[in-house]
């Protein structure tokens, strides 16, 4: 009987096991439901850029290309037009010349030149320079550029230079509101090897109209360049002159006489057998 009742305990046993590991096998591991969260695109902001558009840009090949804006330049030329003035007087450089150089050659002081020696004019050492130098690339690669302390000693020694040397001598001898002139004389001298240095510096002369300095000076009266000038009408010869020929009148120079004639003023030296560009008010210029 003892054993009959040990039999029935064990398979009781036995049964209870199984429907506890038959219930844990029937259940899952809770998984939470993934969501998925969608993000609305944002609107890209831009930058706009209509005020910059606004001003006029100004590539002004220096001796590093320099872009500037036109109001750079405007607030250069009323920086430094006081000293062009100055030298104007003293040594004889029209002051156009003087200011159209400076910005050409320092792109309006923005230049990598100008900003790291004050060097507005693109001057080298040259035999017999004592003072500070830096080296830049010019037409070679790091020639030897003078250095000063400020600009304005930069504009005195422009000064110095042009007139201190026997190559510049001729360019004295022209009219002191000739800019185009001298625009061609500093060419000719040596000056640049750039073989559009004039145009370049009358075109910044013309367009900032740099010219009413010199006028200041030579108190002369002054008349402003407009954009887009309607071209004049070809003038007739003055009555004395004869045919073929046209007489110089005040404000006249080479540069806008061959203008107004549609030639150029080469041809106008070749057929006058001028020598340079020097005319005087009442010369009779042939033109054909």
């Amino acid at each position: 009987m003892f054993k009959k009742v040990l039999f029935l305990l064990a398979i009781a046993t036995l049964v209870s096991c199984g429907s506890s590991k038959s219930s844990k096998s029937k259940k899952t591991a809770y998984k939470p439901k993934r969501t998925v969260v969608t993000k609305k695109p944002t609107a890209t902001r831009t930058t706009s850029s209509a005020s910059a558009s606004n001003r006029n840009t100004e590539v002004i090949e220096s001796t590093s290309r320099t872009v500037v804006y036109s109001d750079v330049v405007n607030n250069y030329v009323g920086q430094f037009k006081d000293i062009a003035k100055s030298n104007m007087k003293e040594y004889g450089i029209p002051a156009s010349i003087i200011l159209a150089q400076g910005i050409l050659e320092s792109g309006a002081g923005a230049g990598t030149l100008s900003k790291n020696s004050n060097n507005h004019f693109g001057i080298k050492c040259h035999t017999g320079w004592t003072g500070e130098s830096v080296r830049h690339d010019d037409d070679a690669a790091q020639e030897c550029f003078r250095k000063y302390k400020d600009p304005a000693e930069s504009y005195r020694d422009h000064a110095e230079f042009l007139t201190g040397r026997s190559r510049y001598a001729s360019l004295f001898k022209l009219e002191k509101g000739d800019y185009e002139a001298w625009a061609k004389g500093l060419k000719a001298a040596g000056y640049a090897t750039d073989p559009k240095y004039p145009d370049k510096l009358i075109s910044y002369i013309e367009r900032y109209n740099l010219h009413q300095y010199d006028a200041e000076v030579l108190g002369k009266d002054f008349t402003p360049f407009t954009r887009n000038q309607p071209v004049a009408s070809k003038p007739k010869p003055p009555k004395n002159s004869g045919e073929g020929y046209y007489e110089v009148t005040k404000g006249d120079t080479l540069y806008s006489i061959s203008k107004r004639f549609g030639t150029t003023v080469d041809e106008l030296r070749r057929l006058n057998d001028m020598s340079d560009n020097a005319i005087s008010i009442g010369q009779s210029i042939k033109i054909k």
